[in-house]
């Protein structure tokens, strides 16, 4: 099992919103922090997102990884787990 805490979720439908990931993922752990890139409130249109999570338990990446493949929206997900020095967009200052 991995030891990380963070996930990187990719090939995103361009209509998700952080609310949305934040209600699929959150029923597997606790999560201490979740990005999404482009974030909801962006000017431009995007054929995809990205988004980053960072659990409390590193025992949730292991479980969160089972939804890959899964689809969501209108695109299957691809979860996978990143180093905690990997996963820079979750050091950066918060967010408004």
């Amino acid at each position: 099992m991995t030891s990380s805490t963070c996930l990187e979720i990719t090939n995103l439908s361009s209509a998700v919103s952080s609310e949305q990931m934040r209600t699929l993922f959150g029923f597997l752990g606790d999560i201490e922090e979740l990005r999404l890139y482009p974030p909801d409130n962006a000017p431009l249109s995007f054929s995809s997102k990205v988004c980053y999570i960072k659990y409390r338990d590193p025992s949730s990446v292991g479980v969160a990884q089972h939804l890959t493949n899964t689809v969501f929206i209108d695109r299957a997900l691809i979860v996978v787990p990143c180093a905690e020095g990997e996963c820079r967009p979750l050091r950066l200052k918060k967010q408004p």
